[in-house]
């Protein structure tokens, strides 16, 4: 039987071979999806308004819901909205324990006010607790909910592996470390759903306390043994070997790269502040130039190859554009239309959905219909399921007191 009958039939590793090529293939590159969900946060880092805000979060979750595989990574986004929600509700505690610096005329409730030295005048705890201070809280603490989310649909779309693969020479080991980092919990996290199922089906609680100690010391083992398998793997690959440059080369990369990240900060600084859209663009344009140069001069350091790398194709331009487009028509609207990005607290007025960043937003669904659909695991495809149970096969006995020559010599053989 060929290796494609096999496939075809449900063999178990051909067909995972198969398919893990053809997903590897069909994927689409991992830094389009961060290109896109950066543009998203530099939307939601523009305004304020808790209609835009939510729709950008709406944008997001279905981009991820349509285009999410069954991968550890995948499942980070669920975090990444409770960490959102946790953020808004401390932001909201610190607002009502500790004041606002807003001036508000509806007061909510007043708390005990503890007296403070001195030295901390302008800190309070307790005291007044105003509409229009927890409004603004509201509206601050949605934006950086926002901003999470983002990061956490390109944590559950981008194969962090994939992105290692397209990083740049001299940010390679650098890389390795965020890489290993950042699949760290979804490991773990599927460690602790594998044993909590499997104490289920043993009859055993997988809930409280008692249970949690009988599940750490397994977790705790299969991270070290990941850990001995990744060192051995590294070591076996060459990892942290470099090659010799001259000195000036190294000095002329170190330059660079410094004066590019520099540049490239001075540049977001002045896209992201209302004063600066002027000296923005050209500063961060320049600093993207050198931190390139300074990256392409370091890769020379690096002696390791690239296997098959990963092509940036139309459907990654599409999908990196569209972020970039948000991104774009989100800062050129702020121009035009800054009440309705950024509704005041004072006074209490209901926000407004403007029309054209509104639609502007609604461009980040470009992902949901250009990028590629994710593949299915082998067990759940139809096509390998079979289509009827195999009859059972009735046993014989033989009786065990006697053995034939034709049972000896089988023995013999195996």
């Amino acid at each position: 039987m060929s290796g494609a009958d096999r496939a075809a039939a449900g063999h178990p590793r051909t067909a995972h071979t198969t398919h893990t090529a053809h997903s590897s293939r069909g994927a689409l590159h991992a830094g389009a999806w961060w290109l896109w969900a950066l543009g998203l946060a530099t939307a939601a880092s523009r305004t304020t308004n808790p209609l835009l805000l939510g729709l950008l979060v709406g944008v997001a979750g279905y981009v991820v819901a349509a285009r999410r595989t069954d991968a550890p990574w995948a499942r980070s986004y669920g975090a990444f909205l409770k960490l959102g929600l946790l953020v808004l509700a401390i932001r909201l505690c610190f607002a009502v324990l500790l004041g606002s610096p807003i001036p508000g005329t509806h007061v909510l409730v007043t708390l005990p006010e503890i007296p403070l030295p001195d030295w901390a005048q302008g800190v309070r705890i307790g005291g007044r607790v105003t509409a229009e201070g927890l409004v603004f809280a509201l509206y601050d603490g949605l934006k950086l909910a926002t901003l999470l989310v983002c990061v956490g649909a390109a944590n559950a779309l981008a194969n962090p592996a994939r992105l290692l693969k397209s990083l740049p020479g001299a940010l390679y080991e650098a890389g390795v470390a965020v890489v290993v980092a950042m699949t760290f919990a979804p490991n773990l996290v599927s460690d602790v759903q594998r044993l909590r199922a499997a104490r289920r089906l043993r009859g055993r609680p997988d809930r409280g306390v008692r249970a949690l100690l009988q599940v750490g010391l397994p977790v705790l083992e299969g991270a070290l043994e990941r850990s001995v398998a990744l060192a051995a793997a590294m070591d076996a690959r060459g990892y942290g070997r470099t090659a010799q440059v001259p000195p000036a080369v190294a000095r002329a990369t170190a330059a660079l790269t410094l004066g590019g990240l520099l540049g490239v900060c001075a540049g977001t600084y002045g896209l992201l502040a209302a004063q600066g859209a002027g000296f923005g663009l050209p500063v961060l344009l320049a600093g993207l130039a050198a931190a390139l140069g300074g990256l392409w001069l370091g890769g020379r350091r690096s002696v390791r190859s690239r296997y098959r790398p990963d092509r940036w194709d139309a459907r990654a331009w599409l999908v990196a554009g569209s972020g970039v487009a948000v991104a774009g028509l989100m800062i050129w609207a702020a121009s035009y239309a800054p009440q309705a990005l950024d509704p005041p607290a004072v006074p209490l007025t209901s926000p407004v959905l403007p029309l054209w960043p509104a639609a502007s937003v609604l461009v980040g669904l470009v992902p949901a219909f250009v990028a590629p659909a994710p593949d299915r695991a082998p067990s759940q495809a139809p096509s390998q399921a079979p289509s009827r149970a195999p009859a059972p096969v009735a046993a014989v006995p033989r009786p065990t007191s006697q053995k034939t020559s034709e049972d000896t010599g089988k023995e013999a053989t195996r």
